[in-house]
């Protein structure tokens, strides 16, 4: 194996002290800039690599936050984390990130990784079969701040940040009954995830304040992804009477069922009138273009990132932990796949 290069290597090579050649790796002030062009020439030509580990073991620190997600190929996930990487790269932070893909055992063993890595925080979404989070509690007994966003756990100390679902969803269903609907079907994910439990309760609020009887038969529960759309259409319409509105938990699917409504020659929104969630593209790119939810995506990673920045130089990180959830506001956006 080729030999590992050290300050050493680089201080012989340029004929400088090692104190000298670790001040101009470290970009420190005292390094006239002539000398520290010099030596980082020589530490590129022999190929030093930073042991930027054995660093943090003596800052304490790594300049890492770690960052946990229920899946990458995620819209919705995708622009959350642009906002964190936005904010992160300003305070001179790096991401690590990783998926659980749904599942409790890779959560455990994601944030065990993160643990171990040294991350400096922690920001979290969590997976949809997540119950507890005694997982974290290293973190916690070290005083690592931990911070959660869009799906939160119930009943902690922990600060959470997200948007009031109930009430998005509240306000989607007024909506449709506003524009006539009367048979309105609920697509939605696990019931086990905060954010479709939560819909769930604005759902049944708004049937009620409008007098409309809620009927279990109109709640699907499904996997939101975009190819669901034709299995989930073909459901709607074995129902009797047919629904004349479809409310649906994320973008991609809502535009999956209507693309799937319109090959069966069904009209929206005459027929059946939907709204989606989220407001991601794709929501502009069908016709009629989709009514939704505006989510503020990349709003919620910048907040989540700043609370997370912030408590990292506080003595005292359980600050963070009782700090009351955050909740971000959220907009209906009517357009003509609900429009009448």
């Amino acid at each position: 194996m080729d030999k590992e290069i050290t300050i050493y290597d680089i201080a012989k090579e340029v004929g400088l002290s090692p104190t000298t050649v670790s001040r101009a790796l470290s970009n420190h002030p005292r390094v006239k800039e002539n000398t520290k062009e010099k030596i980082l020439t020589a530490a590129k030509k022999m190929g030093y690599q930073s042991n930027i580990f054995a660093s943090s073991l003596r800052k304490k620190r790594s300049k890492s936050i770690g960052v946990i997600i229920p899946k990458l190929n995620s819209p919705f996930q995708s622009s959350v984390m642009a906002g964190m990487e936005e904010i992160a790269t300003q305070a001179g932070y790096n991401l690590v990130i990783s998926q659980s893909t749904e599942s409790l055992e890779k959560e455990i063993t994601n944030a065990t990784t993160m643990f171990n890595s040294r991350v400096d925080g922690l920001l979290v979404s969590k997976a949809g079969t997540t119950d507890d989070i005694e997982h974290f509690s290293p973190f916690f007994k070290k005083h690592i701040p931990v911070l959660f966003f869009d799906r939160v756990p119930e009943n902690n100390n922990c600060t959470g940040v997200v948007i009031n679902n109930t009430q998005a969803i509240y306000d989607a269903t007024s909506h449709l009954i506003k524009e006539g609907c009367k048979r309105i079907v609920h697509v939605l994910g696990n019931l086990k995830i905060n954010v479709y439990a939560d819909r769930l309760k604005g759902y049944k609020y708004a049937l009620l304040d409008h007098g409309i009887v809620f009927e279990e038969k109109n709640v699907i529960n499904s996997d939101l992804g975009e190819e669901s759309g034709d299995r989930i259409v073909e459901q709607i319409l074995t129902l009797n009477p047919k629904p004349d509105g479809l409310l649906v938990s994320n973008d991609a699917c809502a535009a999956s069922c209507l693309m799937a409504l319109k090959r069966k020659n069904i009209r929206i929104p005459e027929d059946i009138a939907i709204v989606g969630f989220n407001n991601d593209l794709i929501s502009r790119m069908v016709e009629p273009n989709l009514s939704t939810i505006n989510y503020p995506s990349y709003h919620m990673g910048e907040v989540a990132m700043k609370n997370l920045i912030n408590h990292l130089d506080d003595e005292d990180h359980e600050i963070l932990q009782k700090t009351n959830t955050i909740t971000l506001r959220h907009e209906l956006i009517i357009r003509g796949s609900s429009k009448r």
